[in-house]
């Protein structure tokens, strides 16, 4: 069905061509998923959107695209038109970015039926709502007249598998459709690929970082480094008998369960056999929390509410949501606080609650002994810097008009960090090396990043300030394996240099179980368990918390 046979690519910048694809080839067969995984700025995302016509007007790229036998490399932009969405659909790594803030999710789901389809609008309305139904979204009808932005970021990711799957495409490009998913729909929307690809024949290119994943759905992997393909061949060949150091390194790099280790382990670790075995016990880990729990609270959630109020035009029946219901906590200076829960469960709207983005509808929050829900405006703008978030959807988070130099520096000036411009320049130079990036990231603009690149210019943008407490919402999701640890360890170092406070948000149990001290477990808006990370682990109250530890893939 699609074959690509020496595809190389690069970009024109200031008249100097950069290579970012090297001489690729593979190929895929009808009623076949192919994985796709690699580090982030490997190319995966890059040699997928030259199939389907999305690369900028500064692409140089030279080889072949075959689709159904016919080159598609020079087709123009009106017959991509013509096959995009209808022969071939793609579901895109950040949904907040891909789709529309000012039209709704149903209708933009709509617009690629009225385009590729004769049906009616009623029609049309039914099958959107059918489609909605298929990848597990709550209340579709609603949703159908519901905007991006009142819709947390895992249903924002199942509208666009919804939009990508309309029109039962011979072939799904899915770029990492489930980065913002919690274990439990992500197993789902996994089921869900593989009973449509079953019903339809459709074959699915999978990419993702997540190689427990990659080896549970997909028939064929291509492991791609710099570029370049290292290693492809069946899914159990490449997983339970990798050839190459650096897809071994792959495989290894993602954190143990059953240990934690003091650092984890990148590929460079251990392509140079430089990895640190040392272990944080739980005789340390013990004495740590002991002299962290004796100290008073820096946070204390007190019965916190928050009502979202939706319809009440004309003869409309107003609807209330508790997105957070009764919820209280506290969380101590030093401490990393783990989040976690299904996709709308109410934990994105009670860290923006927590910062004073949205107005809690009851109860209080305690920072430092003073509720923050009575602040004036003043004061409010004070506690932005000491109270900080690394956002979900780094693209959608960034100003596409500024460098990211700027982006970092622009805080700064706002809460007179250090004395000039010359200073703060230079201080961002160095904590853009210090998250993985290098000095030169300082002039480019958001576009030119990978989704995980991206995601650490979030963080170095956040730490900028160096505040007290910092909240994680899925701040690692985008992330390879690799990066998510360096970035896993960079986040620890910092905590210990600047005494950071976290609250980490994510759908990744097993990271959340080696980052956190406690953990909340969230459910419909409240806390359904709450107890040390590792207690609730391994020994889980609630069929709930079960249900959460029992979906995470375990291909590997």
């Amino acid at each position: 069905m699609l074959k690509i046979n020496n595809l190389s690519i690069g970009f024109l910048n200031q008249n100097v061509k950069s290579n970012v694809i090297h001489n690729i080839s593979f190929s895929l067969k009808e009623n076949e998923i192919l994985g796709i995984v690699g580090e982030s700025g490997s190319g995966k995302s890059v040699s997928t959107l030259a199939i389907l016509g999305l690369l900028s007007p500064s692409a140089h790229i030279e080889g072949e695209i075959l689709f159904n036998n016919t080159s598609i490399l020079n087709y123009t932009e009106k017959e991509f038109q013509k096959i995009r969405g209808k022969k071939i659909g793609m579901i895109f790594q950040e949904p907040m970015s891909s789709l529309n803030p000012t039209l709704s999710c149903g209708f933009q789901v709509a617009e690629i039926l009225k385009t590729h389809t004769n049906l009616s609008s009623q029609e049309i309305k039914t099958e959107v709502i059918s489609l909605f139904n298929k990848v597990k979204l709550p209340r579709p009808e609603q949703i159908y007249n519901t905007y991006p932005h009142e819709i947390s970021g895992g249903q924002k990711q199942r509208v666009m598998i919804a939009m990508a799957i309309a029109c039962k495409p011979q072939l799904l490009i899915a770029d990492e459709p489930t980065t913002a998913l919690d274990v439990t729909v992500q197993k789902e929307i996994i089921q869900l690929l593989k009973e449509l690809q079953q019903e339809t024949k459709m074959s699915i290119i999978f990419i993702s970082h997540d190689l427990s994943l990659v080896s549970e759905i997909a028939n064929r992997v291509v492991v791609m480094y710099r570029g370049s393909i290292i290693e492809q061949g069946t899914s159990s060949d490449v997983f339970l008998n990798p050839q190459k150091e650096y897809t071994k390194a792959l495989i290894k790099s993602k954190p143990n369960i059953k240990e934690r280790l003091k650092t984890l382990p990148t590929v460079s670790n251990f392509i140079n056999n430089t990895v640190n075995h040392t272990v944080y016990t739980s005789e340390e880990r013990n004495s740590f929390h002991e002299k962290l729990y004796n100290q008073k609270p820096l946070l204390e959630i007190v019965n916190l509410e928050k009502e979202f109020v939706s319809g009440g035009f004309w003869f409309q029946q107003k609807q209330v949501v508790k997105a957070v219901n009764d919820v209280s906590f506290k969380i101590y200076e030093g401490e990393t606080l783990g989040l976690v829960g299904e996709s709308g469960c109410g934990k994105t709207t009670l860290s923006r609650t927590i910062l004073q983005l949205e107005k809690a509808s009851a109860g209080s929050i305690f920072y430092k002994n003073r509720d923050i829900t009575k602040l004036p405006k003043k004061e409010l703008k004070l506690l932005r810097k000491e109270i900080q978030i690394i956002f979900q959807d780094p693209f959608s988070s960034l100003n596409p008009r500024i460098t990211v130099g700027k982006a970092i520096l622009e805080p700064m000036k706002v809460h007179h960090i250090l004395n000039s411009n010359s200073e703060r320049m230079e201080y961002v130079m160095n904590l853009l090396e210090k998250v993985g990036l290098s000095k030169e990231h300082f002039y480019r603009y958001p576009h030119e990043f990978s989704g995980g690149q991206r995601q650490r210019i979030g963080i170095a943008r956040t730490i900028a300030l160096q505040p007290k407490l910092i909240i994680c919402d899925e701040s690692v999701s985008a992330l390879d394996v690799s990066v998510q640890a360096q970035v896993l360890n960079l986040l620890n170092s910092l905590k210990s240099e600047f005494n950071f406070t976290y609250i980490f948000i994510s759908h990744d149990l097993s990271v959340v179980k080696y980052m956190a001290d406690q953990l909340i477990v969230m459910n419909k808006g409240k806390i359904e368990e709450i107890a040390d990370a590792d207690e609730i682990y391994n020994n889980p109250k609630t069929n709930y918390t079960q249900t959460l530890i029992n979906a995470i893939p375990k291909g590997i």
